[in-house]
């Protein structure tokens, strides 16, 4: 039952229509006035951040703001898979032979994720992290290697919250939800990059359509919460070097391969 209810309040909130409001209220003026209280809410870290506080002209602007320059170190080694966001790694793990993985007691299938068998097949046996960014943190994503793009394409409508409540009661939300997929070939093989819009928002930024990856190049935002998905193709020997709960920022390495 409690499951139908989060699910009927999720399907009647996330509609374009009350997506449009929600968008509308945020780009204001008037949600300035949220400002202060967001940031003292989310503990924000006003000193990283590329502008004072007062600059921010809506909720919006505060939320997609960009960091000062060189607020963040990028890990320039050859062999690292680097974090592209800010967030927490909530997942760690490997893709099974029948190309699933367990999520909060989910079972998940990279197909529906990928929305086609050929391309989920690619991963199977490789390693996935699953990257969730809350309201506080920074919200551009980042290159988490160099490569080229070689697929990127769009899936789902409606989005479920991806939160602990959100994974637990929904609907599956990283394979229904709305969400934007980047496929780049490395030196060591393929990684997708997953962007998933969180509830009431179908909003993710690309800057442009570029193919060329670099590593901890920003390439796009997201307008309100998210979450990242990285699956790693098992090609070399890869061993994570982040364990699973930990605050990882963008250009930490969290993993690496070894030839």
């Amino acid at each position: 039952m409690k499951k139908k209810i989060f699910r009927l309040f999720v399907e009647l909130t996330g509609n374009p229509t009350s997506s449009k409001i929600l968008k509308f209220i945020t780009q204001s003026r008037m949600s300035r006035l949220l400002i202060r209280p967001f940031a003292n809410t989310y503990q924000i870290n006003q000193d990283e951040m590329e502008y004072p506080l007062a600059h921010y002209k809506s909720l919006q602007d505060l939320f997609t703001r960009n960091l000062k320059v060189g607020a963040r170190s990028i890990d320039t080694s050859s062999n690292s898979l680097i974090s592209p966001v800010d967030g927490c790694l909530s997942a760690v793990g490997k893709v099974d032979e029948q190309d699933t993985f367990i999520i909060k007691n989910q079972s998940y299938s990279l197909a529906k994720i990928f929305g086609d068998d050929k391309k989920a097949s690619t991963y199977k046996n490789g390693s996935f992290f699953i990257l969730y960014l809350s309201p506080s943190h920074y919200h551009h994503f980042h290159y988490p290697i160099s490569g080229t793009i070689f697929s990127r394409y769009a899936l789902g409508s409606i989005s479920y919250p991806v939160n602990n409540l959100g994974l637990r009661l929904g609907n599956r939300p990283f394979s229904t939800n709305h969400r934007l997929i980047s496929e780049i070939q490395t030196e060591f093989g393929k990684v997708a990059i997953v962007k998933v819009g969180a509830l009431n928002v179908n909003s993710i930024h690309l800057n442009s359509s570029s193919k060329e990856c670099i590593k901890g190049a920003e390439f796009g935002h997201f307008s309100f919460g998210s979450t990242v998905i990285l699956f790693i193709e098992d090609h070399y020997t890869f061993t994570p070097t982040v364990p699973m709960n930990s605050e990882v920022k963008v250009g930490q390495p969290i993993a690496e391969w070894i030839k």
